[in-house]
């Protein structure tokens, strides 16, 4: 009876707070065994490994893809070197020789990183190897090290408070196998016991596919997805530096925010798709099939038993759990009067736009002539994609705008009226409406609404839909 259990970045930084509350208050009757841990890089460390996650800016695997002349990525790699090197002494300070030992781990992976870029730099100036076919791959290998990091100095720490934690690198650095995640997990896992040891593993892991390719920067939430469904796992736990809160405590206010407590994978599914991630869709199906429960957590709040995540649970009445959203969408609309008809022709072909520049749509909406998607990505690749879509529909108006959305998410919206309430709470606060959408499964409504009226419009949801009592549970607007 074991528990696979996850560690976010920013978590991660701050090694003591997951020593004392997550290793030692949370063991299980007083054991600290039976517990399993992946592991996230240190808060911002894969941001300048790849690139940044909402910004776009370049990272050393970015400058590296875009320019084969100079060399900008070494010097990125070089700093970065550096930054990782202050962490180490941040955590290991200069005692029994554990920061040398840190920092030669570290290095070596680095140094093997540097060869390998600047190998591959030197043949694909030739003109019969192109950079494009290796990029996927370097990208998984910088990805790894950032896991590796701090994987390894976690294990080595808890050794040294007196915890029989080991290393468990999934990396597959210098492997000369390659194999299915399962297969590697299967495989790292078949000699140790989980009663005597505590497996440090980490976050990114090795495969023939490659699991950024297929997971994006999902892929450690695969990994610890799949090692608590292979190892037969009785809760999977995830670690924030904040609740799952019924709204953001910064733009309702900490009183008036509270942990959501139970709730099930769909709603789970809606966080993801705004970008808010309890645990990436297809890493929940995982544990939603095999009926494993998902506990997220607060690292600086030990006590609380946090929010338990099931595929069964409904709310007793139907009623708003939790007001989410994001900024920083772009809706980029596709006008065209020859459309009408013929949507099913237009449609798949915009989305092959889309999918070519890797951004994610979080809503669509269409009419007889217009179709709007909403997209979570950079103004850089907004501009590629409205480029490609004027060159594919010459006639077609092209036009986008920097947008928001709002979203009321319950795991059961059965209420009548919701729709006109949602709307008259942001209508009474001042805020227009560009779109809104509800679909027949009745578990969240969206609101597209100018980029500016954001934090409005969730203060305004949250007052009308989501209230808090004295005692601390939320009243949910029943029908």
């Amino acid at each position: 009876m074991h528990t696979i259990e996850k560690i976010g970045g920013t978590s991660m930084s701050d090694y003591e707070s997951v020593r004392d509350n997550i290793i030692h208050k949370q063991a299980h009757d007083g054991n600290p065994y039976n517990r399993v841990f992946v592991v996230s890089a240190y808060g911002g460390i894969t941001n300048k490994l790849l690139d940044h996650k909402k910004s776009g800016q370049p990272g050393v695997f970015k400058l590296f893809a875009s320019s084969m002349e100079d060399d900008s990525w070494l010097e990125a790699l070089n700093s970065l070197r550096n930054e990782l090197y202050q962490i180490n002494e941040q955590l290991f300070g200069t005692e029994d020789g554990l920061l040398q030992k840190a920092n030669t781990f570290i290095n070596d992976r680095l140094i093997d990183a540097q060869k390998c870029l600047l190998d591959l730099q030197s043949l694909c100036r030739h003109g019969h190897f192109a950079l494009d076919a290796h990029l996927d791959t370097v990208r998984e290998m910088l990805a790894s090290i950032g896991e590796a990091h701090s994987a390894w100095n976690m294990a080595t720490l808890l050794q040294r408070d007196g915890i029989n934690a080991c290393f468990v690198d999934l990396t597959g650095w210098r492997t000369q196998t390659h194999m299915t995640l399962d297969e590697r997990i299967t495989e790292a896992f078949s000699k140790l016991d989980l009663t005597q040891q505590m497996p440090i593993v980490t976050g990114y892991a090795h495969t023939e596919a490659g699991l950024m390719t297929s997971f994006d920067r999902g892929y450690s939430e695969m990994t610890f997805s799949r090692l608590a469904v292979l190892t037969g796992a009785m809760e999977a736990v995830i670690h924030k530096e904040f609740h799952l809160s019924s709204a953001d405590p910064r733009l309702v206010g900490e009183d008036n925010a509270v942990p959501i407590g139970r709730t099930n994978y769909d709603v789970a599914d809606q966080l993801a798709n705004l970008g808010m991630e309890a645990i990436h869709p297809k890493a929940a199906k995982g544990l939603r099939q095999s009926d494993i429960p998902l506990r997220v957590k607060n690292t600086f709040e030990p006590e609380h038993t946090g929010t338990l995540i099931t595929g069964d649970y409904v709310s007793e009445s139907p009623c708003v759990e939790i007001i989410a959203g994001t900024k920083g969408i772009y809706a980029i609309e596709v006008f065209d009067q020859d459309m009408a008809g013929l949507f099913h022709t237009y449609d798949p072909k915009i989305v092959s736009v889309i999918k070519e520049y890797k951004a994610h749509i979080v809503s669509k909406d269409i009419n007889a002539n217009t179709v709007t998607h909403y997209l979570q990505t950079n103004l850089k690749t907004i501009k590629r994609i409205r480029k490609k879509l004027e060159t594919l529909f010459p006639e077609a108006e092209v036009d986008q705008k920097k947008v928001s959305v709002v979203s009321a998410i319950g795991s059961d919206l059965k209420i009548k009226g919701l729709l006109a309430k949602t709307s008259k709470a942001i209508a009474d606060a001042g805020i227009s409406i560009l779109a809104v959408h509800q679909c027949m499964r009745q578990v969240d409504v969206q609101f597209v609404l100018d980029e500016d009226d954001y934090a409005g419009a969730v203060k305004a949801l949250h007052e009308s839909l989501v209230e808090v009592h004295d005692h601390g549970r939320a009243i949910c607007l029943a029908s």
